[in-house]
């Protein structure tokens, strides 16, 4: 079996569980070296804290068949993270790939909501975009000096539909536009050493904090169908196919096409004719399959007869608060 990254340095952090680990598995898969960061190094024993850890990653990614090294980092502390880059650079010498994925705000958000940014204190704020945006700047500086050097390299910014549309609120959604304004600017200044810079919108993630929500609104009592497309996993996607996403484009020669661009995974897979963990193949959130069946339930059954057609940004900016550059 071919491994296209065989030989690749790649770094995601956050990748203890949910998205990053499926990001990290997915680049294994590719033969890829994974540097994996997070502040659990082993399974929690105590009761009732969340799953994961950078160690059961770790196995994961090695049995996809790539080489995994876990760091247990804290990024809200930049000397931990200037550490971790130090190591990269005394181990290989080089680094390939950049995937920022390491967020702390889901539970200031699930805390906040359903009220107003001012009824929640300015911390808010921090919570959502200190280990979020201003990490994912600390860990891009790092890696572009290891990168523009040798004039190659890509780094991949997690954003999400938030940059577009009102999702969780304020510090969310700020925070996401500011994602991918990140990665466009860094593409302009990269792009002259041959590094690309790309924002990453994956669909509706079944993580496991997701899963978990699902499951408890599927055995309350109520009916709104605002969320039953929630409820019923419409449309979803594991965490593995942002991974062999960002694999496909780390090994794309051409990927300086696409730089500073908004790159929505499902369009991306659907470019390189990827699949999904299960073999399917979930449509764009813009996509007429996506949209029909979701607004009406019942031709959700009957989803694949509809046509995969991406409508135009244009027409979607027209309800919307506007856009980065999109393509």
């Amino acid at each position: 079996m071919i491994k296209p990254l065989e030989g690749k340095v790649t770094v995601v952090t956050g990748a203890t569980r949910g998205l990053g680990k499926g990001i990290a598995i997915g680049l294994g898969e590719a033969g890829a070296t994974v540097y994996i960061t997070g502040r659990s190094l082993d399974p929690a024993t105590g009761e009732g804290e969340l799953s994961g850890s950078l160690r059961e990653t770790e196995a994961a990614v090695e049995a996809a068949g790539g080489l995994c090294i876990p760091v247990q980092v804290d990024h809200s502390d930049d000397d931990q993270v200037r550490s971790l880059f130090d190591q990269i650079q005394s181990d290989f010498g080089h680094l390939d790939l950049l995937v920022n994925n390491v967020y702390a705000g889901v539970q200031a958000l699930m805390n906040a909501q359903g009220r107003p940014f001012w009824e929640s204190e300015p911390s808010f704020w921090d919570a959502c975009n200190n280990v979020g945006l201003r990490s994912h700047y600390v860990t891009s500086v790092l890696a572009a000096r290891m990168m523009t050097p040798r004039q190659q390299g890509l780094i991949c910014t997690i954003s999400s539909w938030g940059g577009l549309s009102y999702i969780f609120g304020v510090p969310y959604g700020v925070g996401k536009s500011g994602c991918d304004r990140l990665a466009a600017e860094m593409a302009v200044e990269l792009k002259p050493y041959n590094v690309a810079s790309l924002s990453i919108w994956p669909g509706i993630v079944g993580t496991e904090q997701m899963s978990s929500m699902a499951d408890q609104m599927a055995a309350s009592e109520t009916d709104d169908r605002q969320f039953s497309g929630f409820r019923e996993r419409y449309n979803w996607e594991t965490p593995l196919l942002t991974g062999r996403a960002i694999a496909a484009l780390a090994a794309d020669p051409t990927v300086m096409q696409h730089t500073g661009r908004v790159q929505i995974v499902a369009e991306v897979a659907q470019r390189y004719g990827l699949v999904d963990e299960d073999g399917t193949s979930p449509a764009s959130l813009r996509s007429l399959r996506f949209l029909l069946p979701f607004a009406v339930p019942q031709l959700r059954p009957y989803a694949n007869l509809v046509p995969n057609l991406n409508l135009p940004w244009s027409l979607m900016l027209l309800s919307r608060l506007g856009a980065p550059r999109l393509g």
